[in-house]
């Protein structure tokens, strides 16, 4: 089976090398029987693909450290689920997750895109193609899975503790949906640019391609947020580690995309920009997987040391990078701009937004990239944190966040910023009390937590506000005001829900960071702490042992009037293979908040160390994520982005075919 793995991803990368060339010649000679090669290459490219990543998951599921990828990273103990989940949780698996996600993309293309123009279908095969071909070579030149032991080791050396979470099985495959789901939107920006036109079928097109991936890449990242604050005990969620800001930053730029492409689909406008946008949200996600899988960076998320590795993404992303930046460089002046619109409109506010986010984006990228500049430059290392993403990010989002509640009020083309104004008067209202009560009863001493309540519930109520003025509200019966919300467009409850999701999840980090609180003390068995009204007695540490682990538990019960009102576990786990110690966070849910703890050591008196968070409204965090997730899949049930490129019509049959004989 392993060999069988081995040998469909060699034919997979030879056909992604036909699926490069072979619809790319018949789209520039006008050859019909060689653009329609692409379509049955690319899909059984994908079926071998698929038939590769299955042999490896057997191997995986099967214990067969005979391979040297499952040695070194699985063990016979491992639950079977961590087996599984391990095809994925290492350098060379996760590399051909990588590959599968892109040849089934290629794939879904390949057979839904009948309506697309025989030409811009073949070209955007081809450039899917140009992408496979690289990440299959690098693959099978550098990360191979399918390495042989021999002789073949009688045990594994077992998988990295801290991956063995069910995080692993929903983190990389939704992260790399988003990431890989970018280059659909990348190869039709080079097919546009290589046929050097844009048309109706384009613009339908990219944007549900775009909504998928901004879709996954949203929950991916949410994802990553909620496994990395239970499972590495530290009770927080976002660090502004550089692997967190690699997949961050292709989230700012494509949300930028889908923005910008509802314009241009909207009103045929920012058509340049759209293709610009296209080209640099999928460069980013391959600077993501540089960064991750190069060794540049040392963190629980990056798998590969190797320098050859390194070098070898490096030449992928300077060929894809460079070379569709030059070819827009080239052809783009070619290209029609499209329609012109009032600064004050949707169109207008629209573009805004984009260069808030494409700023924003922008300064991440610097924060990201200036010390490993300087390391490779003067030797000299420097750390880029908070303070610096605190100081340049938070006043470019800010404003934005104030402004998005506008935007689906005013009117294409040319708007009314003062009817807008008036319509928001109610949220802005709501927004203010929120303030007032957030200052005076809350957290009178903090002006930030008040404006950043005021500012998520202004998020909110505008989300609210939209779909309550395009109902009526107000100014027609109940009713029609019923009949009216029933029949909007799923886009238009789609876009209202991300805002609203957003909202949801500005006020969960609002709420942690400005009325959390936090006590670190050594307790004995037997003794009670007080954390923001709640009372925990610890009742002392139990070994436990696991299939592949021992642990001491420590159990912490929750106290209400002298009872116990349920409990809490918290452990430290001894993984002996790995050698490696992990923390298992206690995490009790009451509403929307957390209560939230850790074990530290054990002290020679009998004590041990314990870590208490009081993390008010925590959840919604990732709640907004999972919001925002559901308003991208309503926008993807319009029926407008659901039917696709628009259909051929069929000639009307003739009236004398249809006449019956007198």
């Amino acid at each position: 089976m392993v060999e069988t793995g081995h040998f469909a991803l060699v034919l997979a990368f030879a056909l992604s090398l036909v699926q490069m060339l072979v619809p790319l010649v018949g789209a520039r000679t006008g050859n019909q029987r060689l653009m329609a090669v692409g379509g049955p290459v690319t899909v059984t490219g994908f079926a071998l693909t698929a038939l590769s990543f299955a042999a490896l998951a057997s191997a995986y599921a099967g214990s067969d450290f005979s391979v040297a990828s499952v040695w070194e990273n699985s063990h016979s103990l491992q639950p079977m689920i961590y087996k599984i989940t391990g095809t994925w949780g290492n350098h060379e698996g996760s590399m051909l997750l990588w590959v599968l996600i892109l040849t089934f993309f290629g794939a879904l293309v390949a057979v839904f895109g009948n309506n697309l123009p025989s030409t811009l279908k073949a070209n955007v095969l081809a450039v899917q193609g140009m992408i496979g071909a690289a990440f299959f070579l690098f693959i099978l030149a550098t990360s191979n899975p399918f390495i042989r032991l021999n002789p073949a080791p009688i045990e594994g050396r077992d998988l990295n503790p801290v991956l063995q979470d069910l995080g692993l099985a929903i983190h990389p495959p939704m992260l790399y949906l988003g990431y890989v789901g970018f280059s659909i939107c990348f190869s039709f920006s080079v097919a546009a640019l290589i046929e050097g036109r844009i048309d109706a079928s384009w613009a339908r097109w990219v944007r549900p391609w775009t909504l998928v991936a901004w879709m996954f890449l949203t929950g991916g990242i949410a994802m990553g947020s909620y496994w990395a604050y239970y499972e590495l005990g530290w009770g927080g969620f976002w660090f502004w580690d550089p692997v967190e800001n690699a997949s961050f930053m292709p989230w700012l730029a494509g949300t930028a995309l889908l923005h910008s492409a509802i314009v241009m689909e909207k009103r045929s406008a920012l058509k340049i920009w759209t293709l610009l946008l296209a080209i640099l949200t999928f460069s980013l996600s391959l600077l993501g997987t540089f960064l991750v899988r190069s060794g540049v960076l040392t963190s629980v998320h990056a798998f590969a040391t190797d320098p050859a590795r390194g070098v070898f993404i490096l030449c992928i992303l300077t060929l894809f990078i460079g070379g569709s930046l030059t070819l827009f460089a080239l052809r783009a002046s070619r290209l029609t701009a499209g329609g012109l619109f009032h600064p004050i409109s949707r169109e207008g506010a629209l573009v805004l937004n984009n260069l808030f986010l494409t700023t924003a984006t922008a300064t991440v990228l610097v924060g990201t990239l200036y010390p490993l500049a300087l390391e490779a430059l003067t030797g000299g290392k420097i750390s880029v944190g908070a303070p610096f993403f605190d100081l340049t990010f938070g006043p470019l989002i800010l404003p934005l966040l104030a402004i998005v509640p506008f935007g689906p009020l005013l009117a294409w083309k040319r708007g009314d910023i003062i009817a807008a104004s008036q319509r928001l008067m109610a949220a802005f209202a709501i927004a203010i009390a929120a303030m007032l009560v957030t200052g005076l009863f809350i957290d009178g001493a903090s002006v930030f937590a008040a404006l950043g309540v005021g500012l998520a519930v202004w998020l909110v109520a505008g989300a609210l506000t939209d779909l309550a003025v395009k109902s009526g509200v107000g100014s027609v019966a109940p009713a029609v005001i019923l009949r009216r919300f029933a029949g909007l467009p799923r886009s238009v409850f789609g876009t209202a829900l991300a805002h609203l999701g957003l909202g949801l999840t500005l006020l969960g980090i609002v709420g942690t960071l400005c009325f959390g609180t936090e006590k670190i003390l050594s307790m004995h068995p037997g003794e009670t702490v007080e954390l923001s009204g709640h009372t925990l007695r610890f009742e002392g540490l139990t070994p436990q042992k696991g299939p592949n682990f021992t642990e001491d538990r420590g159990r912490f019960l929750l106290m209400s009037d002298g009872r116990a009102n349920g409990e809490i576990t918290s452990a430290k786990r001894f993984y002996p293979v790995r050698q490696t110690v992990t923390t298992e966070s206690g995490i009790r849910t009451l509403a929307l908040s957390q209560l939230y703890l850790s074990l530290g050591d054990e002290n020679k008196d009998g004590s041990v160390v314990v870590r208490l968070w009081w993390k008010p409204l925590v959840t919604l965090i990732w709640g907004g994520g999972l919001v925002m997730m559901a308003g991208a899949a309503m926008s993807l049930l319009d029926r407008r982005l659901r039917v696709g490129a628009p259909a051929k019509r069929r000639k009307p049959a003739p009236a004398a075919a249809t006449a019956s004989p007198t």
